[in-house]
């Protein structure tokens, strides 16, 4: 088993175990949830192909199955299904048992605005280093349709996205080279900042706002839109 599978799958183990927690009960989210990640990761295995085809990053055949599709080991694709789920279980977990930990309407309004005017700022600063401008230029919109179509959930993910940020340093940690010989995805150094946190490149925190934020708000919109139907 590939070093890339174990790190999926541990990652993944306890958030799916704990769905059935009869209190949580995540399980009763799965037909807007599976779907919303689904729908995003369609999108994240585009823009995977398309980098990698270009030269922007590149996988490490020593830690993955060796099973390729569409350029991306198989793995890949199943990291957009197990790191969101993981992590959206977090969210839904720390909003059942803390409703109150959110930002009121105002900070949401204000942290929104200056994200977008700060990712933009940054993308339009470094049009030739190409993940960091297209990064950096994804994250508004991502951002700015999630607070138009759901914007409580903006208030809770602005809150609980730094608790999520730890699972990510141990987990995008190891993939990018920490604690291991070489790392199981690396990036083209005329593509990047240059700027790491430990092996993690700074752009992949924003990245992973965008990746963990999508399924999220998707899944809210497809919940009201349930709801809204139910009741005629």
């Amino acid at each position: 088993m590939s070093l890339y599978l174990i790190i999926l799958l541990v990652s993944l183990a306890g958030p799916l175990a704990m769905s059935f927690e009869k209190n949580l009960r995540l399980y009763t989210r799965w037909k807007y949830l599976l779907p919303a990640i689904f729908i995003t990761m369609v999108v994240f295995v585009a823009w995977d192909i398309i980098f990698t085809d270009l030269g922007y990053w590149f996988f490490n055949p020593m830690y993955n199955s060796g099973i390729y599709i569409n350029k991306l080991p198989l793995e890949e694709y199943l990291f957009f299904i197990a790191i969101p789920y993981a992590c959206a279980f977090s969210f839904y977990a720390v909003q059942f048992h803390f409703p109150k930990f959110k930002l009121n309407a105002q900070w949401t309004k204000i942290v929104t605005y200056l994200m977008v005017f700060g990712s933009l700022l940054i993308s339009l600063l470094n049009r030739d280093l190409n993940y960091t401008f297209i990064n950096f230029l994804f994250l508004p919109v991502v951002l700015l349709l999630s607070y138009y179509f759901a914007k409580e959930v903006v208030q809770y993910y602005l809150a609980i996205y730094p608790i999520l940020l730890i699972p990510f340093f141990i987990v995008n940690g190891i993939l990018t080279g920490t604690g291991i010989e070489q790392a199981v995805f690396d990036y083209n150094p005329q593509a990047i900042l240059g700027i790491r946190i430990f092996s993690i490149p700074i752009e992949d925190m924003f990245y992973n706002f965008s990746l963990l934020l999508s399924p999220l708000a998707l899944t809210h919109v497809l919940e009201m839109r349930s709801k809204k139907n139910k009741n005629g």
